[in-house]
């Protein structure tokens, strides 16, 4: 594909009575949409156009340089596009080269340098940022970071070095390891200010104006810009040798990625510029090449192409607005999405439970949650204010009967969720919709005595809903394009990436994580050790074990929805003895604080449980391609049933549902690499 060019186009501004600034803009000539990318062409202009600067400023031409974006964007850094046809270490080393040798012309600038985030500032665009000594940002920016590790690179413009020395080592972990491995998270204005990446966040209003008054300020000495104390030698080598174990104990070497990211934290601690940027400069030609980045790639392209449009969506137009919605149920899955509805779709949202204790409670929940996001800044007073005036519950159903849109997250038994549709139908609009959250059970099956079940369908969100960014939209034989459609409205409105599935028991993510984890429960019956069975899955770098995964839904619900699987898909779904005792006597696990994770502790107790298979136990090898020989058993069946709409849909499903790792390149192209699906 050839390059999208991003040009630097500059332009003197008189910055009031103090000389010339010397404007740079970065733009691609194309609208919103299509963000500023850097390629071969395009750095190479910025460089020329840097060394220029460099030039005018130390013949005293100009007293400062601002960089800025067009609207909505600043830089998303790098052209990945170009990125993948690179087919050799040195022409990847190149490429790293080429970005410090541009950006070190604003590094070594002889008068002050500016830029002014005006929208995405991401990977080699927030290094061309971290590039200059000073910083202002919209407050409507959303999308700050350094990704790469997430698509199998690292910071290779700068990042590794710039950020650490600027904010500290603890913080740049977290921007650099961290949130690229929790699913891509990625920084808005407000948290990029309170890192101290950026020095202060304006209107977006009059963003370059100001930007420029609060230039003229600190060029005068007016404006004050305090940098925090970057620690010492001693406390910056244990937090990068703490993060490595993290990585370690989370990836176990299966993304080369945040191995060197590591590595480059740990030399940037060194202060010595050069030496970071040429060890950037290495490990980029290296990774640019390996096979995780072009796995990382694919799921990239899947994240953010195919979640903008999802396939088997019928046209947009075709919704009904939602004005009021219902939630039967006031459990935490329901008061979860009650504060969803409210914060994004920003419609009153009335909760309904059995008696007023549950209906409560479930309200206490969502002033909970509203009260720590006032608190990170992640609302203010009004916004929170405004978010509890929406939300309400009730105990009497009537109240239901004007809301357009009702959705159910009442436990997970058919015949229960049947009664409470059943209940609601005959007091709703002709025109509500009805949904459920089901997380197995057949939509179909639930819709069938309702009057109208082409106005059901299903919406099953992932726990915790404020964090996962999937939504399952299920379509039932009987769902009409108007129904699904709406059902579409509302997970783009809740910022949800949204996948069309059919109703088949399980949809995408719950069928193939439940015959994942059969898998593992059938070899502890065999007799296989807790901590091999624990260690086999390591080498793909989930988020979670089976075992942090079985203690996240519970083993309740889990053998529940193994039963109700088997019972609807066959026995490869297996029963397990062991399970079922640790259900009837309550056993408990290890307890985690918050969210489990790949290297949360196992419980080694429940071992007492398992074993009537005792003597056929499996290597953690022998494990680990049983369960890639059920996931692609699983995988062809679903597409032979056209649960998704094709193979990229389940691919996006587990990226998106059940973190299914960047570098792996979705769990389909990672069976065919091992051989377990035909390529």
């Amino acid at each position: 594909m050839s390059e999208r060019i991003t040009r630097a186009l500059v332009r003197d501004v008189p910055l009031e009575d103090l000389g010339t600034l010397a404007l740079v803009t970065l733009d691609n000539g194309e609208d919103h949409r299509k963000p500023n990318t850097l390629g071969t062409e395009g750095m190479q202009g910025l460089g020329e156009t840097f060394a220029a600067l460099r030039a005018r400023a130390e013949a005293g031409e100009i007293v400062a340089v601002g960089v800025t974006g067009k609207p909505f964007h600043f830089a998303a850094g790098a052209d990945l596009h170009q990125a993948v046809s690179i087919s050799s270490k040195e022409e990847g080393t190149a490429v790293a080269r080429a970005g410090h040798d541009a950006y070190r012309n604003l590094l070594d600038m002889p008068v002050p340098t500016f830029a002014y985030v005006s929208g995405v500032a991401l990977g080699g665009g927030l290094e061309l940022a971290l590039s200059c000594a000073y910083r202002t940002v919209a407050t409507t920016v959303r999308n700050i970071g350094l990704p790469e590790v997430a698509i199998g690179l690292i910071p290779g413009w700068g990042g590794s070095y710039l950020l650490p020395q600027l904010i500290g080592i603890e913080k740049a972990i977290q921007v650099i390891l961290t949130n690229p491995l929790a699913n891509n998270r990625q920084l808005t204005a407000a948290q990029a200010t309170e890192l101290g990446i950026m020095d202060v966040a304006l209107s977006p209003a009059d963003f370059l104006a100001e930007s420029l008054r609060w230039t003229a300020r600190v060029i005068r000495g007016e404006e004050k810009v305090t940098r925090a104390e970057v620690e010492g030698e001693e406390f910056w080598a244990a937090a990068v040798a703490e993060a490595g174990k993290k990585v370690q104990a989370r990836l176990h070497g299966a993304s080369p990625a945040a191995s060197k990211a590591v590595e480059l934290l740990h030399l940037a601690g060194e202060g010595d510029r050069e030496k970071s940027f040429a060890a950037e400069d290495e490990a980029l030609g290296e990774l640019i090449t390996s096979p995780e980045f072009a796995a990382s790639i694919h799921a990239f392209n899947l994240t953010s192409s195919r979640a903008r449009k999802p396939a088997g969506a019928p046209p947009a137009d075709q919704a009904r607005p939602v004005k009021k919605i219902g939630v039967i149920g006031a459990g935490l899955m329901a008061s979860q999405l009650a504060l969803l509805f409210a914060q994004q779709l920003k419609v009153p949202v009335v909760m309904r439970d059995l008696d007023e204790e549950r209906a409560q409670r479930g309200l206490n929940f969502v002033r909970a949650e509203v009260d720590k996001l006032r608190e990170r800044g992640r609302l203010s007073e009004a916004g929170a204010n405004r978010v509890m005036s929406l939300v309400s519950v009730t105990t009497d159903i009537n109240e239901l009967a004007e809301a357009d849109f009702i959705i159910e997250a009442v436990f997970e038994e058919i015949e229960i969720k049947k009664k409470v549709l059943g209940e609601l139908a005959p007091l709703v609009s002709e025109e509500s919709i009805f949904a459920t959250n089901t997380s197995a059970l057949s939509v179909t099956e639930m819709s069938a005595d309702l009057p109208h079940p082409e106005r059901m369908v299903g919406l099953h969100f992932f726990n915790p809903v404020a964090q996962m960014p999937l939504v399952e939209v299920v379509r039932t034989p009987h769902t009409d394009d108007t129904t699904y459609a709406t059902a579409f409205a509302v997970a783009k409105g809740c910022r949800k990436t949204a996948v069309a599935v059919a109703d088949r028991p399980g949809f995408i993510v719950n069928r193939l994580l439940v015959r994942m984890l059969g898998e593992v429960l059938g070899s502890l019956e065999d007799g296989t050790s807790v901590a091999d069975a624990d260690a086999a899955l390591r080498p793909l770098g989930l988020p979670m074990g089976p075992f942090q995964l079985l203690q996240l839904v519970g083993p309740a619900v889990a053998q529940h929805v193994l039963d109700t699987l088997r019972e609807k898909l066959g026995d490869r779904y297996p029963t397990t003895p062991g399970l079922a005792q640790i259900v009837e006597g309550g056993t408990p696990f290890v307890h985690f604080e918050g969210r489990p994770s790949a290297a949360s502790p196992v419980n080694e107790g429940i071992a007492e449980f398992f074993g009537s298979g005792a003597g056929n136990a499996e290597t953690p090898e022998e494990l680990l391609a049983r369960v890639r020989d059920a996931l692609a058993q699983e995988v062809t069946l679903m597409l032979e049933e056209e649960v998704a709409t094709d193979a990229d849909d389940i691919d996006l499903a587990m990226i998106m549902g059940a973190g299914w790792p960047f570098h792996l390149g979705g769990i389909i192209p990672y069976l065919k690499r091992t051989g377990a699906l035909a390529a």
